[in-house]
């Protein structure tokens, strides 16, 4: 007596984890591929806006582009001058400010 394993058996089987299904009619003589819907997702601009926002602000590229103008011109022009005091108080304060981020503990 021979018994026949119908669950190996694939013949005629769709999978049902790829992206298309056949389906045939009764009499198995056409098939019918259909797809699955898909699904279209739109992002408002307001989110757009603040993707960029975000992404500006995490690469420290945010700065005003007049003032950056204003300063080459002042360069180039010979009348910018640096403030040294300034400069030194400004990395001081960093300074502190990384060795006091070191000694919280996270």
């Amino acid at each position: 007596m021979k018994i026949n394993d119908s669950l190996n058996s694939t013949q005629g089987l769709s999978n049902t984890n790829s992206p298309a299904t056949v389906r045939t009619d009764k009499a198995g003589d056409s098939a019918k591929v259909t797809t699955p819907p898909s699904h279209n997702v739109q992002i408002s601009p307001l989110s757009v806006q603040l993707q960029a926002l975000q992404n500006t602000q995490a690469s420290g590229a945010v700065f005003e582009a007049k003032k950056v103008e204003e300063i080459k011109l002042a360069i180039a022009e010979g009348r910018f001058h640096v403030d040294a005091e300034k400069v030194a108080d400004g990395l001081l304060e960093t300074v502190k400010d990384l060795l006091n981020a070191r000694r919280q503990p996270t």
